[in-house]
């Protein structure tokens, strides 16, 4: 540990969360200097508060001496942010290290965004966390300035199609609002509250329902809020992508991004509209185009919902018993994968089960030799089932044109409840509309397709994965549409390989008329417990 003089711990305290242990988090400082500092950390012998006091805080050549001599609130003004910046500029750039970028990291709120948005936005795995507004908690029923809440794409608002496209958003979200008092009452009717459960824990479900029935009738225009936390890396790499989209929306959105990015995280982002960001925006769209000519030779639209085991390891138990030994043998892998292909089948089970019997709960999850089996999945589903699944990252996953050429999902509880003609029309008009503007803007007309419509895609992750996606999207507060997708795979990796299956304990096979109800009650305890805590009634 070094030593520091009063005067030094004066100066440093504000910046460092503890002054004496090997362990700390840095405070108050912009994040381009944290990224610098942690750069220049890596190429110095000195710890990181010595670095810092030395190299930046007591440095006239740093130039920010009187940045970091300031007050914590003064180094975060734009005037001590810019000069950090030039400091960055002068004498860090010259590493070359890109992963210096993602030692930088910042917030940012995107908002009034269309629902087809935030999956290209979402697409981008690494490096950044999503949180989008739910279609399951928050009812879509609000107008602003007497307008519902859609995006209005400036294509086809200037186009012929603006009448038209404009009709059909609002008659669907005028259905959406119609029916939400209507099927609130239904399913009431059909769960009434008991007395073991709150008012509380009761409305909160009957609203979850009431989304989760209605969801479908909002187009993919519709407009949602997202949040963001990434690093200056990934968000470069997401702000060149949105600049080499097709969709006018999503270069807005890459503007105004890269706008305000610049002013927390500038270094970090400034390549995007430079030489080497142009290159990569222009290398993106002659790549898609020449994919999209070739797949344009062999035909339109088939199939239908469904989930399809597409590939899958015959060899998988061997490669996990491999690997799951690996770290206890000083072999190579390839004298222990000639090991495991001697061992007869009850010495892998012992291996294998090693790996699972001791689960407790759904969060413990089997080692990293489950990392060694793969599955792809193709997936038909509706595009508001898909938005769900879609968070998850620690996999591969593309997905096919939004359209109302694979059908869609109607809620068997709109049907129970009378509302069957009012769900088709919407569906109908909107796959009249679509079919429309899709003969000359195909990509813009997603936005006239409600979530009901079914889209395709793929899935390939590991078992390891598979353990955390399947038992998560099982449960019983899930969604009943990603719910069936989960139980469905499950099945398919257990027909395939069900010892690895076998420790899959978390599943949950049954349907529920009530899905949110034993959720909401458990957040009612909580409630409890934490008022007794603080002292509250």
């Amino acid at each position: 540990m070094d030593e520091f003089s009063e005067e030094e711990k004066r100066l440093l305290q504000p910046y460092v969360t503890n002054m004496d242990k090997p362990i700390f988090a840095l405070t108050n400082l912009p994040e381009v200097v944290k990224g610098a500092l942690f750069s220049r950390y890596s190429r110095s012998a000195k710890s990181l508060r010595r670095v810092l006091l030395d190299e930046f805080m007591l440095s006239e050549e740093s130039g920010l001496k009187d940045v970091l001599m300031a007050a914590p609130q003064k180094a975060q003004s734009p005037v001590q942010t810019r000069k950090a910046e030039e400091f960055y500029e002068r004498v860090l750039v010259g590493y070359g290290d890109d992963s210096v970028a993602e030692l930088a990291g910042t917030h940012i709120a995107i908002e009034d965004i269309s629902i087809v948005a935030t999956k290209t936005l979402e697409d981008s795995r690494i490096g950044l966390s999503p949180l989008e507004k739910s279609t399951r908690y928050v009812y879509f029923d609000n107008k602003r300035d007497g307008k519902w809440l859609y995006h209005r794409e400036k294509t086809l608002m200037a186009s012929e199609f603006a009448s038209l496209y404009e009709q059909t958003c609002d008659h669907a979200f005028q259905t959406y609002a119609d029916l939400i008092p209507k099927i609130s009452k239904f399913v009431m009717e059909r769960e009434p509250r008991d007395d073991k459960t709150s008012e509380r824990a009761y409305a909160a479900t009957v609203r979850a329902k009431t989304c989760d029935i209605l969801r479908g009738l909002l187009p993919a225009s519709t407009l949602t809020n997202m949040g963001f936390f990434g690093d200056g890396r990934a968000f470069e790499y997401l702000l060149t992508k949105l600049y080499a989209d097709d969709l006018a929306e999503m270069h807005d959105i890459g503007d105004e991004m890269h706008g305000e990015l610049a002013k927390v995280i500038p270094s970090f982002v400034k390549r995007t509209k430079e030489k080497y960001g142009i290159a990569l925006q222009e290398y993106f769209r002659k790549q898609r185009k020449a994919i999209a000519d070739t797949g344009a030779r062999y035909g339109g639209p088939s199939g239908g919902e469904g989930v399809v085991l597409i590939e899958y390891d015959p060899n998988a138990e061997d490669r996990i018993v491999a690997a799951a030994l690996y770290p206890y043998l000083l072999k190579p892998m390839s004298e222990i994968k000639v090991i495991v292909k001697k061992m007869g089948k009850e010495e892998k089970e012992t291996v294998i089960k090693a790996c699972i019997s001791e689960r407790e709960n759904r969060r413990q999850k089997p080692g990293r030799a489950f990392e060694h089996a793969y599955y792809t999945f193709d997936v038909c589903a509706n595009y508001g089932c898909y938005r769900d699944i879609h968070r998850h990252r620690i996999l591969t996953q593309q997905r096919q044109i939004l359209s109302p050429y694979l059908g869609y999902k109607m809620p068997k509880e709109i049907t129970e409840a009378g509302y069957e003609k009012e769900f088709k029309d919407v569906m109908d008009r909107s796959r009249n509309a679509y079919e429309q503007i899709a003969k000359r803007y195909p990509k813009e007309a997603q936005y006239v397709v409600p979530l009901a419509y079914n889209i395709r895609w793929y899935m390939t992750f590991n078992l390891r994965e598979a353990y955390h996606l399947l038992e998560l999207r099982s449960s019983m507060q899930g969604h009943i549409d990603y719910r069936e997708i989960a139980q469905k795979m499950f099945r398919e990796i257990e027909r395939v390989h069900p010892l690895l299956a076998s420790g899959m304990k978390f599943m949950d096979m049954k349907s529920y008329a009530f899905e949110r109800l034993e959720a909401e009650k458990r957040i009612d305890k909580k409630m409890e417990e934490l008022a007794k805590k603080y002292g509250h009634r």
